[in-house]
């Protein structure tokens, strides 16, 4: 239990070396270059300041490497964020982003201190693989006004507005925009196989700035923009009111969400790769702590960033050390070189998130899951797909978790099920006897058997009971009806009012009810409502030889 709330690195500082500081070092000095254009054009795909990307990735950075319960986990802003950030901003400006960001670092750090890091496993693939394939495509298409040099005024937020500002003012592309971008993105998908060490974002980059400055391209840059800012964040909290809280609440849990999965998925892919052991439930309090320390200091939500952590790996990363110093050297540029971000180009920028929107799109899962799936799941999938591209990230979530509930629920009432037991002078010749029809069964007495979770979903089934003695009952006088619930894992209370109904109609018609193996949960349920007490304990019996012979002793 102890060790469940630990710090990773409070744990690995009692062997830490010399030798494994100068490589955590050398892996943070790395990841730093390659988080430093990310945390920019992150920034600037949801809609706030260059240099909140870069208090982000300094502040959650640091915050997560010290309290995380990973070993090599690298956090900052995702792209995951983009979208539904870029709507808090607008919608709510940025203090409404500030108090989204504090309450989901709060709600995170609640399901950390309640042991809940296990149930993210819980959403299903087809929900993250829709809204994660569906923020991908959004990105994508808000990246192509600054890759194309397109002159658009006004703000458009949502993902229809900005396909019809493109095509309306497609005529202003500027070729020398598209020149730039095509040659960073070339840049970003063949650099890797060139070197691996050297960050390909980072290469696009400088070449880019060379481009422009040296060959003086009309193409906008981040300087002609944005006003930017080498100075460190200072803690601000705006005024918050009740009607900004309950507005803010459902962003805040989506924002909460999707921290949890990225950061918790980030984990385990981090654990195959240096061969760790995460703690799920330190990381999420370390998650909470994180965003909102970056909300008080100006920054946006922060996750586990599954590149940069798989770059920290790679790179000789083997402690949160590596981290820490990442979050130290982005300080440092920030306040030393970040006048030197205004000369980066706006189609580099644009060609640095369509790289990230194609990464994080997972197109081939996608269309392995079209191919393969049941109808249900591909129906999951498109539908958090759809929401999440025509109209809003929190709605996708409710509405496909929802979806995915009832389907789940329609499942499960399929797999309940309840049979009545053949008799051996029912069998027709050449039917195979099981050992259940060998036992004796009193003339005047039905037995059933129920296989299944009984819950709401699977309630109705009780009353097939009613609906099979009283049929039976013209062919012979039924006197007792046996339950046997040996395959009952579960009950609900609407399961057991259903039950409830069934032996006030058998109670009407002088028919006795006898239960056999109730299982310790249904039983725990039947207990607490007064059930038993009401049927009567000697009807309960163990198992079905002890309740066919209460029946003949009845």
């Amino acid at each position: 239990m102890k060790q469940m709330f630990t710090p990773k690195l409070f744990t690995l500082m009692k062997d830490y070396s010399k030798a494994q500081f100068v490589q955590d070092m050398t892996a943070g000095i790395i990841v730093a270059i390659v988080a430093l254009p990310l945390s920019i054009a992150l920034a600037l795909a949801s809609g706030v300041r260059p240099e909140q990307g870069i208090y982000t990735a300094i502040i959650a950075g640091f915050i997560v490497s010290f309290l995380g319960g990973s070993r090599v986990q690298i956090a900052g802003p995702t792209a995951a964020f983009a979208v539904i950030v870029g709507n808090i901003v607008a919608a709510e400006g940025m203090d409404g982003l500030i108090v989204a960001t504090i309450m989901a670092g709060i709600i995170l750090s609640i399901m950390g201190a309640c042991k809940l890091g296990g149930l993210i496993k819980y959403i299903p693939y087809t929900i993250t693989a829709g809204f994660t394939a569906g923020i991908a495509i959004t990105i994508a298409i808000g990246e192509l006004k600054d890759f194309l040099g397109l002159t658009v005024h006004g703000t458009q937020i949502e993902t229809g507005d900005k396909i019809n500002a493109l095509i309306q003012n497609i005529y202003t592309i500027n070729e020398e925009a598209v020149m730039v971008g095509v040659f960073s993105l070339l840049i970003l998908i063949f650099w890797p196989k060139i070197n691996e060490k050297i960050p390909g974002s980072f290469v696009a980059v400088l070449v880019g700035v060379l481009l422009v400055k040296g060959l003086r391209l009309d193409v906008n840059t981040i300087g002609s923009l944005y006003e930017l800012s080498n100075e460190l964040p200072v803690p601000s909290i705006p005024h918050v009111n009740y009607t900004m809280i309950r507005t803010l609440l459902p962003h805040a849990f989506t924002i909460a969400v999707l921290a949890a999965i990225e950061s918790l998925l980030s984990c385990v892919v981090a654990d195959g790769m240096c061969g760790g052991n995460h703690r799920s439930n330190m990381e999420l309090i370390a998650q909470g702590v994180a965003n909102v320390a970056t909300g008080i200091f100006g920054g946006i939500p922060a996750t586990g960033a599954i590149a940069r952590t798989a770059a920290n790996v790679k790179n000789g990363g083997k402690t949160p050390v590596a981290g820490m110093v990442h979050a130290i050297v982005l300080a440092i540029t920030l306040v030393l070189f970040m006048p030197y971000a205004a000369l980066i180009p706006m189609p580099t920028i644009a060609a640095i998130l369509l790289m990230v929107a194609y990464n994080m799109s997972g197109w081939r899962e996608f269309v392995h899951v079209l191919k393969s799936s049941p109808k249900s799941d591909i129906l999951i999938l498109i539908t958090t797909f759809f929401l999440t591209v025509v109209f809003d990230l929190v709605i996708a979530i409710e509405v496909g978790m929802v979806l995915a509930s009832v389907l789940f629920m329609k499942r499960m009432a399929e797999v309940t099920s309840l049979s009545g037991w053949k008799y051996i002078e029912q069998e027709e010749e050449g039917e195979d006897e099981e050992s259940i029809h060998l036992r004796e069964v009193p003339k005047d007495t039905l037995v059933y058997e129920i296989n299944g979770p009984m819950f709401f979903g699977a309630a109705d089934k009780f009353m097939e009971i009613v609906t099979h003695s009283m049929h039976a009952s013209k062919k012979k006088n039924v006197r007792k009806i046996i339950l046997r619930m040996r395959s009952v894992p579960s009950m609900d209370t609407t399961a057991l009012r259903s039950l409830q109904r069934v032996y006030t109609v058998c109670r009407k018609k002088g028919i006795i009810l006898i239960f056999s193996h109730v299982q310790p949960q249904p039983c725990s349920v039947m207990k607490k409502a007064g059930f038993i007490d009401q049927i009567g304990c000697d009807k309960f019996c163990p198992n079905i030889d002890a309740a066919l012979k209460r029946a003949t002793e009845l």
